[in-house]
């Protein structure tokens, strides 16, 4: 015990128990953070407290940024110092040059990303078509498919290929072509004899509109009056909108008023009061029966034969060569024996002879290829024949140079 405290020094700088220690006492520099904290006392004993704070943080913040900044540049700058990372000091970077053909193949799907499969049909804007456009018939073809087709109503597709389909949906065949209008209307040939104006009337429309249409490739300024239009005979037109009729016996396909009412060229008991109006053929030929070849005379004016002998057993249908308007039916004197006649409204007239009956009367109005008659031996015929002549208003002229063709006799 009494060596312990003989150890123990006590130092003479250190207080006493109870001496009391003042701050002052220490000096100002041995005192942590003194001058910091006597700074922040006075600012906030005078009510800055909450601006050092602020100013403190943005500050803080800015510091931040500078950081990030640098460390930002400095790692850029190592990285283009990698191995493979040098630049060029100048101009613009070369282009790789790739060898195709030391590529590998692309067999497989996961080489070559995404596959699309091929689209066979492709779905094209509808636009509205202003020309008339050619199809050709395919087994399986309706007219009212054709027409669905392309958007337009079945008479359409009647209206523009008469020539064709005579207003009979049996005659559609693979393998014709047909004309298709732009929209729903008529196609037909003007063939003049009445002013434009009345020819347009009977289609319902205006002649502007015929004129106008872009399919038509008419200049206006050309033609003057429309109603008077001087469009040259034989044009084919695009009716837009028109009015169709179907052609069916005695009812009138093109009804237009002759400026010459038509009488018939040959003159007999049969001979009809002439006839201002009526059907108009297409300006084609078919054959007026269903054998086309000789079976007596041919065309022989040197003779007098101003016609062909068609073969033909008795009974057998007789038809129109072209649509117009029945000018002669009934017998004759002149060795035609029972006889029809019929004015197309084309310049032409066309005679069916030696009938066995008839099947029409006067006025009535007939279209290409309807029956009109049957094969017989009237008048002065040595067997069951078809004699058959085509007429102009001044010239008789031979068959064979307006029908299709001949077949030989077997």
């Amino acid at each position: 015990m009494t060596h312990m405290q003989s150890d123990f020094k006590e130092d003479a700088a250190t207080p006493s128990a109870g001496e009391k220690i003042e701050p002052t006492d220490i000096p100002i520099s041995e005192k942590p953070g003194g001058l910091f904290s006597r700074l922040t006392s006075s600012l906030l004993q005078m009510g800055l407290g909450e601006s050092l704070l602020g100013i403190s943080t943005n500050v803080f913040s800015v510091v931040a940024i500078v950081i990030v900044v640098w460390l930002a540049q400095s790692f850029y700058r190592q990285a283009l110092h990698l191995p493979g990372n040098g630049t060029q000091a100048a101009g613009p970077a070369a282009t790789a040059v790739v060898d195709v053909a030391s590529l590998p193949p692309l067999e497989d799907p996961a080489t070559v990303g995404i596959l699309r499969e091929a689209q066979l049909h492709t779905n094209i804007p509808s636009r509205p078509r202003k020309d008339i456009e050619k199809y050709t018939v395919v087994q399986g073809d309706t007219v009212s498919g054709i027409a669905e087709k392309y958007g337009l109503q079945p008479e359409t597709v009647f209206a523009a290929n008469f020539a064709v389909l005579q207003d009979d949906p049996h005659n559609l065949l693979p393998g014709q072509e047909l004309q298709i209008l732009p929209s729903d209307g008529v196609y037909w040939e003007w063939l003049g004899g009445i002013s434009f104006g009345a020819w347009a009337d009977y289609f319902q429309v205006k002649p502007e509109d015929i004129i106008n249409y872009p399919a038509n490739h008419l200049d206006p300024k050309a033609f003057g009056d429309p109603a008077n239009a001087n469009i040259p005979t034989g044009t084919w037109l695009f009716i837009p909108g028109g009015k169709y009729t179907f052609h069916q016996p005695g009812a009138i396909p093109l009804g237009i008023t002759r400026t010459n009412p038509a009488s018939a060229q040959v003159g007999g008991a049969g001979s009809c009061p002439a006839i201002s109006g009526g059907a108009v053929g297409i300006g084609t030929f078919v054959f007026p029966t269903d054998r086309h070849y000789l079976s007596g005379f041919d065309y022989t004016p040197k003779t007098n034969h101003l016609g062909i002998d068609l073969a033909g057993n008795l009974g057998d249908n007789v038809y129109a060569s072209d649509g117009g308007v029945v000018v002669y039916a009934g017998p004759n004197s002149y060795g035609y024996g029972n006889m029809i006649m019929i004015d197309h409204g084309t310049g032409f007239q066309t005679l069916y002879a030696h009938l066995s009956q008839i099947f029409v009367g006067c006025g009535y109005n007939v279209s290409q290829g309807q029956t009109i008659g049957a094969v017989g031996s009237t008048g002065h015929a040595s067997g069951p024949h078809l004699h058959f002549e085509v007429r102009t208003a001044s010239v008789v002229i031979n068959p064979w140079d307006v029908l299709p063709g001949r077949e030989a006799a077997p």
